[in-house]
């Protein structure tokens, strides 16, 4: 069986609960580019992504539709209907604004991911420095995704889609608690940590430096809406990426993040942390609230409905989970 190209993590699709109070967020002020406009609908891009890379979609309830990577061509499409077939996972052809052929199938841990190859593509704003507004987040970075089965998910990704593991946390019996794995060089398209899912714990933009991110606090605590930011800024151990973490309208956590690494040097090696090492998670900055470690979106079932469990029986995690 060929194994698919997969080249980047792509997009991501939210069902947000009221639509003028996502815009005000993300736009005015995060300062995120809307690229297409509609009356349930609004899709963003950061200024140096040539597609939309967030839908912010209206519905009853906040979740997540999907979670979306690029890859190659379309023989990578039929290589992963192969794959869905040998394996009995769910699958189907959808299509989206600017991708008309876009495969959704729910992976064997209940997150529903989808694949496309063909995308409408546009003029990049990154030199467009008088249209820039808000910190001035770039591009699409990574998403993390909460699940009881880290280590299958991981192997899972790396044996059936050639992810490559970045970093790992591991307990003294050899267990493994979380994953950064990755396909485009960075340190990870894809985290996996332990905890009650699956659920997506976050949805990463890479920003330009460190100012940036200060920039964000300094723009929401501006507009009194400090308490959308959850955690940080500080720096990870794990990445060693500077680091701070928003919520949106609907609870949606998103990170913004920068200073990480690359992996694409032949030696690279993966970089284990103990699971009782503290500094994986914060080298430095304050410390963690339980929301952080506890809440998460709720993520689409392949049929309806959601996966995981209800937020009311999410509570008292051990906080070493992530």
């Amino acid at each position: 069986m060929a194994t698919p190209n997969i080249i980047r993590i792509g997009h991501g699709i939210f069902y947000v609960t009221d639509l003028e109070r996502s815009r005000q967020f993300y736009v005015e002020r995060l300062g995120l580019n809307p690229l297409h406009e509609e009356s349930r609908a609004l899709y963003l891009r950061g200024v140096e992504d040539r597609e939309w890379t967030l839908k912010l979609e209206l519905a009853p309830e906040a979740g997540i539709k999907h979670l979306a990577y690029r890859v190659g061509g379309e023989a990578d499409l039929e290589a992963l209907v192969a794959l869905a077939e040998a394996e009995g996972l769910p699958y189907r052809w959808e299509s989206e604004q600017d991708r008309p052929r876009l495969l959704r199938l729910q992976d064997p841990f209940g997150v529903p991911v989808a694949f496309y190859a063909e995308s409408q593509k546009y003029p990049w704003l990154l030199q467009q420095y008088h249209l820039h507004k808000g910190p001035g987040l770039q591009r699409i970075d990574h998403i993390n995704v909460m699940s009881p089965q880290v280590e299958a998910a991981m192997r899972w990704y790396m044996d059936r889609l050639a992810f490559r593991l970045s970093e790992f946390t591991e307990d003294d019996e050899g267990r493994i608690w979380a994953a950064w794995v990755q396909r485009r060089g960075g340190v990870h398209d894809l985290a996996l940590t332990n905890g009650t899912g699956p659920r997506l714990h976050h949805f990463a933009y890479w920003m330009p430096d460190a100012t940036s991110i200060l920039r964000a606090c300094d723009i929401l605590a501006g507009a009194l809406e400090s308490e959308k930011i959850e955690r940080g800024p500080g720096r990870h151990g794990v990445s060693n990426a500077f680091f701070v973490y928003l919520r949106d309208p609907d609870g949606h956590r998103i990170e913004l993040y920068t200073s990480d690494y690359l992996t694409v040097d032949p030696d690279f090696e993966p970089i284990r942390w103990h699971l009782n090492d503290p500094r994986r998670q914060t080298l430095w900055g304050a410390k963690t609230p339980r929301s952080w470690f506890e809440e998460a979106s709720r993520l689409e079932a392949f049929g309806g409905g959601w996966e995981g469990q209800a937020e009311s029986e999410l509570r008292g995690l051990p906080q070493h989970v992530i």
